[in-house]
């Protein structure tokens, strides 16, 4: 199991070349994933995107990568059109308002356009460096989601086991509950018959009350529910979204037996199983 929520940084250097990568992970229904990386570079961002989703399966991932060019080829070619059109409108600006002073070398520089730089760059090679920096990064952060995730693990556990020995308290109220049900309808019907007590007229309304009462299908339910939540906690890497059904349909089992029973105790396990139950739901929110 992996937590949603992570941390992952590398970064590398030579002699031309610095790279980082910082990634970080929120909780999210789906993934997605944000990189924000040098405008030059947009073509690999496909690339980064697939790379990561063989990482995570959910969860919002923003990946931000630096680079800085230490040492880099460039051309340098000058923009006549530009330095013609800045001289000429200087000149006349000087002729209208009667002044002496010429546009030299260092004002034409200082304005925009004039010189124009071309760095060479070719992106495959960018990648060839990147690649294993995003790889080393995204294992950081996978470690770091497993590490909380076991933590998650655990304490989604400890509350799995609460609300399993609430049920099995529950269970044991079962039969009570049964017998209480045939006995209270008992001592009504024979309050107002007397000793005209129908049998088979007792047999059919605790039929009737059982069904609406009886708590046995929903605790067989519950059971089935918890199996198959440890099972999927077990088995399945990224179980998030299947324990999160199964938190629903055991929430509902929870809420069937509380409003069937009349038994105080029975009413006491229901508060404490609907409160683990809304501890490992607040959990699973972090949950691949």
């Amino acid at each position: 199991m992996k937590s949603m929520t992570g941390y992952g940084y590398k970064e590398w250097q030579n002699d031309s070349l610095f790279l980082s990568v910082e990634i970080k992970g929120y909780n999210n229904r789906f993934l997605e994933v944000f990189v924000n990386l040098p405008p030059f570079l947009a073509s690999i961002e496909l690339k980064i995107k697939e790379l990561t989703a063989e990482f995570c399966r959910r969860g919002k991932v923003e990946i931000n990568i630096r680079l800085k060019e230490l040492n880099s080829d460039m051309e340098v070619s000058i923009n006549w059109g530009a330095a013609e059109a800045y001289h000429k409108a200087i000149e006349t600006l000087a002729r209208n308002f009667k002044l002496k002073d010429k546009p030299g070398l260092k004002d034409l520089l200082a304005l925009e356009g004039i010189l124009q730089i071309d760095k060479k760059r070719d992106n495959e090679k960018y990648w060839l460096s990147l690649e294993p920096l995003v790889k080393g990064a995204l294992e950081q952060f996978n470690i770091e989601r497993q590490r909380e995730g076991n933590h998650t693990k655990d304490d989604i556990v400890s509350h799995l086991d609460s609300i399993r020995k609430s049920q099995c308290i529950i269970q044991g109220y079962a039969p009570q509950l049964e017998k209480d049900i045939t006995e209270n309808l008992r001592a009504k019907i024979n309050e107002y018959l007397s000793d005209k007590i129908d049998e088979n007229r007792i047999l059919q309304e605790t039929a009737i009350l059982l069904m609406k009462y009886t708590i046995s299908e929903e605790l067989s339910r519950l059971d089935a529910h918890l199996t198959e939540f440890r099972e999927e906690l077990e088995r399945n890497p990224a179980p998030g979204k299947k324990l999160d059904f199964l938190s629903q349909e055991i929430n509902r089992e929870i809420n069937t037996i509380g409003s069937k029973s009349p038994v105080l105790e029975v009413n006491r396990e229901v508060v404490s199983m609907k409160d683990a139950l809304e501890n490992i739901r607040e959990q699973l929110r972090n949950v691949e």
